[in-house]
């Protein structure tokens, strides 16, 4: 029981008439920033952990 492509373009339109596209811009912005601080934060995390390695 999979999705198909008509199906979520029908979920996708209900959902723009529910919340609005600006909202929905404003949400996937949102979104799109906490993913890319997360990645930055692993990032960060593995270069410490590397060098607490190198150190000991």
């Amino acid at each position: 029981m999979s999705l198909g492509v008509p199906e979520l373009i029908i979920i996708l339109v209900i959902i723009i008439l529910l919340f609005g596209a600006s909202r929905i811009t404003g949400i996937a912005s949102a979104l799109g920033g906490s993913i890319s601080a997360f990645r930055k934060a692993v990032k960060d995390e593995d270069g410490k952990d590397k060098d607490e390695n190198k150190s000991a």
